[in-house]
């Protein structure tokens, strides 16, 4: 039997990027509680075919590669950069090009991160929105992260850490026999 499979995708292009990071650690942190094979995109990743594609069969191979690794993960770590208190247009454009179905039922893990304070509430209001439309199992706990829990693009701060432990411990509602399986392993 393999191993159940994670996507994180950040809706950044910036590379370093405190949004890639942040999703990278829940990433690592999920995959090592819970044995997840795993793998981490961004928007660069996803590349330029994306901005002219009106629909899933204009994009390149190397789009629908990510497009097909998202839609067939078992679990998905979303992450977008806050732009004027939203998601960017372009992370949208990519969320457009799946399927409503393909998304249903899927457990994500949903993060924002943001220069500051102010822009906290857009898991709330704009990610979990987003994918209540795919009725997908947006976890209870989101992930928000401001310039101050980082130190040089990676995630230092304590009270950040301690929300990602709890959003990745929420996996377990999920995958309990992974759980059960890494606690055997001790």
């Amino acid at each position: 039997m393999s191993a159940p499979k994670l996507v994180g995708i950040a809706g950044s292009f910036n590379r370093p990027s405190k949004t890639y990071s942040l999703v990278r650690t829940v990433a690592d942190l999920a995959s090592q509680r819970y044995g997840f094979a795993n793998k981490v995109y961004d928007l660069h990743d996803v590349g330029v075919s994306l901005g002219a594609a009106q629909s899933r069969k204009d994009l390149d191979e190397q789009a629908k590669g990510v497009i097909d690794e998202i839609v067939s993960a078992d679990v998905l770590i979303v992450g977008s950069p806050t732009f004027k208190g939203s998601y960017p247009g372009l992370f949208k454009h990519l969320i457009d090009l799946i399927d409503p179905h393909e998304l249903r039922a899927k457990p994500i893990i949903i993060t924002a991160t943001g220069g500051g304070d102010r822009h906290a509430l857009m898991v709330e209001h704009q990610l979990r929105p987003l994918f209540g439309f795919f009725m997908a199992h947006t976890l209870p706990t989101a992930v928000y992260a401001s310039d101050r829990d980082f130190t040089d693009y990676k995630v230092s701060s304590e009270p950040l850490s301690h929300r990602i432990n709890e959003v990745v411990g929420e996996l377990a509602a999920f995958f309990p026999h992974s759980v059960t399986v890494l606690a055997a392993a001790e």
